[in-house]
């Protein structure tokens, strides 16, 4: 995945959607695009995306909603998503979530207002061996408790 600024630009996105529509590119190509490039898909843009593709409001934000990976605010500079899955859940994934929410502030899929982090929930890592399991900054977190989340999150404000 590209790195993205995280500062959204109307016309930039604008040359994007184009872009990907003339490609023959999907709805959900546009949406990639603007992901990878700005990390999020800003408001300003469904009413393009809609006109572009033909497409009403409730079908593009529910695109959006269905697929984890795009959203409408920006990440924080940090993200942490807590596996949720049933295997994690079976080795104390619940109490992980817990103290991590309470550590943090957050509540899964909250960003911090000074955004420095996201706390996202995520289902299935394919780490179930070695749960509970984590995605930090996108590098595998495995027998993630308490004690291991708490020096991760220290080594995060360094």
């Amino acid at each position: 995945m590209a790195k993205n600024s995280g500062h959204w630009d109307e016309t930039k996105a604008l040359g994007l959607m184009v872009q990907c529509q003339r490609q023959g590119g999907a709805l959900t190509s546009a949406l990639r695009a603007l992901v990878d490039t700005f990390g999020y898909v800003d408001d300003a843009a469904i009413g393009p995306l809609m006109h572009t593709y033909a497409r009403s409001r409730a079908e593009v934000l529910g695109v959006i909603s269905y697929y984890e990976d795009f959203r409408t605010s920006p990440h924080g500079r940090h993200t942490i998503r807590l596996c949720q899955a049933e295997a994690c859940q079976a080795v104390g994934a619940r109490t992980t979530t817990a103290h991590a929410c309470k550590k943090t502030g957050l509540a899964l899929g909250e960003t911090s207002n000074d955004g420095q982090l996201t706390l996202e929930g995520v289902y299935c890592l394919g780490l179930c061996a070695n749960g509970p399991a984590a995605l930090i900054d996108g590098k595998p977190a495995a027998h993630l408790d308490a004690a291991a989340f708490d020096a991760r999150l220290a080594e995060m404000s360094e």
